[in-house]
């Protein structure tokens, strides 16, 4: 079993009631958790049409933002973004112009560069993504599209057809870099610019 706080610091406080779940289990169910989440939110965020927004986020022009989905805290969403199927960002989240985040939670101070998607992922703190990186979250190339992780060196099968990385806190996600479906990644890892992780070969 993968254990989420072994990855991201406090990710059972701030999620206090998906600590037994995998992180497939959650994406896959993201949408549900966060307009549960909405409901507790406090009058610091302006809501509407189940989408949140902290008063003092800074959201650009031309910025796309289906619901449901929280911006939290001193976050910044640059122009032109795009948000779907269920997004939770942290406190002080920064993404970059042009960007993707599609069903993931991101975590408090991490960064996201201009022109990068995320798709079906948990996103650490304090991690940078630079410039084009990929979070992949389906295999288009394969005959049996269910996705596998590689954990503790032992194979384990999600079930899902649709996740994308578990990304450990302080993480470096170099330009252009591309994480397959099912990556995980352990606190401060370090991945260089141009580098394909697959860590289960189909």
């Amino acid at each position: 079993m993968i254990h989420i706080d072994d990855y991201i610091n406090d990710f059972s406080l701030l999620f206090s009631n998906l600590t037994n779940l995998q992180p497939w289990n959650i994406t896959d169910n993201l949408k549900g958790i966060i307009e549960k989440a909405i409901l507790t939110l406090d009058d610091n965020y302006t809501i509407k049409d189940n989408v949140a927004i902290h008063k003092t986020a800074t959201i650009e022009n031309g910025v796309t933002i289906k619901s449901p989905a929280i911006i939290s805290e001193n976050c910044y969403v640059g122009a032109h973004a795009y948000f779907r199927e269920g997004v939770y960002l942290g406190n002080s989240v920064k993404i970059g112009p042009g960007c993707e985040i599609k069903n993931s939670i991101i975590c408090s101070l991490t960064a996201v560069a201009h022109f990068n998607y995320i798709g079906n992922s948990i996103i650490g703190s304090n991690i940078n993504f630079e410039a084009g990186s990929i979070a992949a979250n389906h295999y288009n190339e394969r005959v049996i599209m269910k996705i596998s992780v590689l954990h503790n060196d032992e194979i384990i099968e999600t079930g899902s057809e649709k996740f994308g990385s578990l990304v450990g806190d302080n993480s470096k996600i170099g330009a252009n870099a591309v994480l397959s479906p099912g990556t995980i990644l352990k606190k401060n890892t370090i991945v260089k610019r141009l580098e394909l992780i697959e860590q289960v070969k189909g």
